[in-house]
């Protein structure tokens, strides 16, 4: 297990000097820059500009320039931000993305694996049937119409919340929950799912021939591999949680990662889409190291040697 880590640690460097390589370039070959406006400044103003963020030198050194940047641990300053680094943008707003992620991820495990375990306790039965409506309307309702619909019942019609912003960390729990119930109906359909697989197995017919209670059979037997489906889910969801979801930011006008990730593009800010980007990256691969790790203890035939 430890050789295993120990690999896919190493990986990681060939990655990232691959997304931060596609990234730099691809953004220097979009049109427009990041100091473009419709007012015009004097060829002087902007001389100095490009001289300050050496955008000015040619493409290949300033390539060379970013990956000495990023090889001790600076990701740059930010084009927009005059008064900010990339790497404090991220330290203040990735915060706030992470605490509504971890209520979303909460939110949308307990939901989803509950709902998933009650409709496969009774396969093709109301249970299972109205279990599953509720799945598929959580996933057809998108977030911009759940924020709204809890903003305006617990935060107009019951007081309970503040409408947008935080001020407490109960604040915090109406995003999480906008965020996490379509991911809850995920979670229910890929649990019901695995858990329908693993009940047709010959060990369960042997577990019930041997007299023992469905709640036993449930716990001990069919979890375990019954959540697969909904573990290799984990990965990219709870990265896509953490790192904060736009829409979900801008309706309870929270100052999160998600927001500042798209203004950026749309500023052509170059240095802080590539930092969050590469921060991106390394969530996701440090998430799928977790799952795989996680795949060791839910099935005994899975091994790292």
């Amino acid at each position: 297990m430890l050789g295993y880590i120990i690999r896919r640690l190493l990986q990681v460097i060939p990655v990232l000097w691959l997304v931060a390589t596609s990234t730099f370039f691809l953004m220097h070959a979009a049109p427009g820059g990041p100091f473009d406006s419709e007012r015009q400044i004097s060829a002087e103003i902007q001389a100095n500009i490009n001289a300050r963020y050496h955008l000015d030198e040619p493409l290949g050194k300033q390539y060379l320039r970013y990956l000495q940047m990023l090889a001790s641990g600076d990701l740059g300053p930010s084009f927009r931000y005059a008064d900010r680094s990339v790497n404090e943008i991220i330290a203040t707003t990735f915060p706030v993305s992470a605490m509504v992620g971890l209520i979303g991820l909460f939110f949308a495990l307990s939901i989803g694996l509950s709902t998933g375990i009650f409709a496969a306790s009774k396969l093709n039965s109301w249970r299972d049937y109205s279990a599953m409506l509720l799945a598929l309307l959580g996933i057809s309702l998108p977030s911009f119409v759940v924020g709204p619909l809890m903003i305006l019942l617990f935060s107009i019609k019951l007081g309970w919340f503040s409408v947008s912003g935080y001020n407490r960390l109960q604040d915090l729990l109406l995003p999480g929950l906008t965020m996490g119930i379509m991911y809850a109906a995920f979670f229910a359909r890929l649990t019901r799912g695995g858990i329908s697989e693993i009940i047709r197995q010959d060990f369960i017919r042997t577990a019930k021939a041997k007299g023992l209670s469905n709640t036993v059979i449930m716990l001990r037997h069919t979890l375990k591999g019954g959540l697969l489906p909904a573990t290799s889910f984990l990965g990219p969801a709870a990265t896509a949680m953490l790192t904060g979801s736009l829409v979900v930011e801008t309706i309870f006008n929270l100052p999160g990662l998600g927001r500042f990730f798209v203004q950026s593009a749309l500023n052509r800010d170059y240095t802080l889409v590539m930092g969050c980007v590469l921060f991106l990256a390394v969530l996701i691969v440090i998430m799928n190291l977790l799952v795989d790790l996680a795949y060791a203890f839910l099935d005994p035939r899975v091994t790292y040697d």
